[in-house]
């Protein structure tokens, strides 16, 4: 029989995972809703494929803190750039139509001694800056003039093909 305590903290941890998108949150909940449920902690872990530990952990947490023991704590890194560096990068690189990202990644390093682990940090900072990092080169720096020369001329003689083949198709018509 669930005595008062645990029925309110099953109806609290349900209430919490109705409203909760984040699947990693709704997971320690379901945990120790289980647990306040009288399920045992091996099967919980066979349910929710966790360890015993993070169960314990998270009955801790929610015992201690509430709901909020159950949130994460982690919200992503915090930006090596404080708000006014980054307005001032984002800035910057709207001056040209192109750049280079190692061209970003000097001037970072070189002005704010900064350097990103990430290639996607800088790619971020282009997308902030309303550029396609994709768009950024002028031209692929690992293209082969050669074989690109070779396939317009390939693809050329595709083209006259099928433009004589629809011509004399429309004169038979």
């Amino acid at each position: 029989m669930v005595n008062t305590s645990s029925q309110t903290a099953v109806e609290e941890l349900q209430g919490f995972i109705a409203g909760n998108p984040d699947a990693r949150e709704m997971r320690k909940a379901l945990a120790l809703k289980l647990m306040y449920q009288d399920y045992s902690y091996e099967a919980i872990r066979q349910i929710l494929d966790v360890s015993t530990g993070s169960i314990s952990g998270w009955k801790q947490a929610y015992e201690r803190e509430g709901l909020a023991g159950l949130r994460l704590k982690h919200k992503g890194r915090i930006s090596d750039l404080n708000p006014e560096q980054r307005e001032a990068v984002l800035q910057w690189l709207q001056t040209k139509d192109r750049w280079e990202v190692g061209e970003l990644e000097y001037h970072l390093a070189e002005q704010y001694d900064v350097v990103y682990e990430s290639k996607q940090s800088y790619y971020d900072l282009f997308e902030a800056a309303g550029m396609s990092w994709k768009k950024t080169t002028q031209v692929n720096p690992k293209a082969d003039p050669q074989a690109v020369a070779k396939k317009k001329l390939k693809f050329a003689g595709y083209w006259q093909a099928t433009e004589s083949r629809l011509k004399a198709e429309r004169c038979e018509s």
